[in-house]
């Protein structure tokens, strides 16, 4: 039984990997750090980001269609550099993506029962809501990928509404100007803490390419999600940071930033709209962390289905649900794995936002960032020896400009990790160490591979894929 084919549009994989970003979440929990590390030029450094990903995207979407296989950025990395580095990607992207799902039960624990303390006066144990995410979650994926889009199509509206309310709001009230663009504020020497901060905010959007078995026409599908996803995110989070800090001026915004970075989106929303937005916006929060659940959960389970197809993972987790076309056996596995890492966080007593989500997250953000500088050094290694008739600009230019941006970006990542983790050095030490530990891993499980199992060896990364194993 195969994955439900021609199921999805350029609308719908948008929303699968705009939801993963959590733009609600994002802005809410998030931009109110960069804009007390920053200043008022915080707007554009998610324009920057935006673009440099972009350039990104020219590499990338045009290897996705000439490379067919489900494995995403394991495929295109083994195309390009190699199996063992093929392998490394692989296991680098399993940690990655797991552990940007897995550090937001966390997120999903604390957030939900500080709403429902603040709305209804109910003390629930984050380990309760964390617990009974995940089995949402599963539900999720286990149904059919057009339910699942369905799902994030109207979580994905609301979020962006409630945004959109608190804009209307301040462009008919507040005081407005476009300082936060002067020379002057863009480069404020915060503005490089600011470009880490907003690189992690595109996090999810390169999961298009995981989509490609159930998307209609995927040759044209895929590229314009990707570029729909980029532009909405790039320019929509730019212009809600600008709205903030309209909402509390250019003198002021720092310091209610500093003061309460949590509370901030709350307050501009109250003046501008009323406490009841503000309540709604609680609420929003919470859906707006199941839609970036579920949508890593679809990630991870294609993942792990195509790694099971190409036998380096158990064939029982290429198992395909023979009524919703869903992987639910790599579903099953990946919620027993986040139950397995949550309750240890649980039993040991650490915090669920401090520990569980910065750690975690941190982890996985970082991963992806790595696999996506691999990803753009495989482009051009791989067209140099498949001419496609693609352009130089596309298969050669943009790659290794993205190469060299992304290097940069991953760089900046790297001197601002206490920033992300909020960690000891013990902390950002192993964390640090232990995404290239992982491609060591897999490099060496590839290497292990072509002298005791062959045949998996040679077909690792090709295409086109065998078919799935049915229930």
């Amino acid at each position: 039984m195969p994955l439900r084919s021609d199921s999805l549009g350029s609308v719908d994989i948008s929303f699968f990997v705009i939801s993963a970003a959590a733009p609600l979440t994002v802005m809410a929990g998030v931009s109110p750090i960069a804009i007390m590390l920053g200043g008022i030029g915080a707007p554009a450094g998610y324009l920057v980001a935006g673009l440099v990903l972009a350039i990104f995207a020219i590499g990338f979407t045009t290897m996705s269609r000439h490379v067919r296989g489900g494995g995403a950025f394991y495929a295109f990395i083994t195309r390009g550099l190699g199996r063992p580095a093929g392998a490394g990607g692989a296991l680098v992207a399993m940690v990655g993506y797991n552990a940007m799902e897995i550090g937001v039960y966390g997120l999903l624990g604390s957030a939900t029962a500080g709403t429902l303390k603040s709305l209804l006066g109910i003390d629930v144990p984050w380990i309760v809501i964390a617990v009974a995410g995940l089995l949402i979650t599963y539900y999720g994926g286990y149904r059919s990928i057009t339910f699942g889009a369905k799902v994030l199509g109207v979580l994905l509206v609301a979020e962006t509404a409630i945004l959109l309310l608190l804009a209307g709001g301040v462009l008919l009230k507040g005081t407005l100007s476009l300082d936060s663009f002067a020379p002057v504020n863009v480069t404020a020497p915060g503005m490089i803490a600011v470009l880490a901060f907003a690189f992690g905010a595109f996090t999810g959007f390169e999961s298009t390419v995981i989509y490609r078995r159930e998307a209609r026409d995927p040759g044209r599908t895929i590229p314009r999600a990707t570029y729909v996803a980029l532009a909405f995110l790039g320019v929509f989070y730019a212009f809600i940071v600008w709205i903030v800090i309209q909402a509390f001026g250019g003198a002021a915004v720092v310091k209610a930033a500093a003061a309460d970075p949590a509370g901030l989106f709350f307050g501009a929303i109250t003046a501008y709209v009323g406490g009841w937005a503000a309540g709604l916006m609680h609420i929003l929060i919470v859906t707006s962390i199941f839609a970036s659940l579920l949508a890593f959960h679809n990630a991870i389970n294609r993942y792990t289905l195509s790694l099971s197809e190409e036998r380096v993972l158990p064939s029982v987790l290429g198992r395909i649900h023979p009524r919703h076309q869903s992987p639910y056996a790599a579903g099953i596995a990946q919620t027993a794995l986040g139950l397995v890492v949550v309750l240890a966080f649980w039993l040991a007593g650490a915090d669920p936002y401090t520990h569980l989500l910065l750690w975690v997250n941190t982890l996985g953000m970082m991963s992806l960032v790595t696999l996506m500088l691999l990803a753009a050094v495989a482009v051009p290694f791989y067209f140099s020896r498949n001419r496609q008739g693609e352009g130089v600009v596309r298969t050669l230019v943009a790659p290794v400009a993205a190469a060299v941006l992304l290097a940069g970006a991953l760089g900046l990542i790297v001197t601002k990790i206490s920033l992300f983790t909020g960690g000891a050095v013990a902390v950002n030490t192993v964390i640090l160490t232990l995404i290239p530990a992982v491609f060591a891993i897999g490099t060496g499980l590839a290497l292990w591979l072509r002298r005791h199992r062959a045949e998996v060896y040679q077909n690792f990364g090709s295409e086109p894929c065998p078919q799935p194993t049915s229930s």
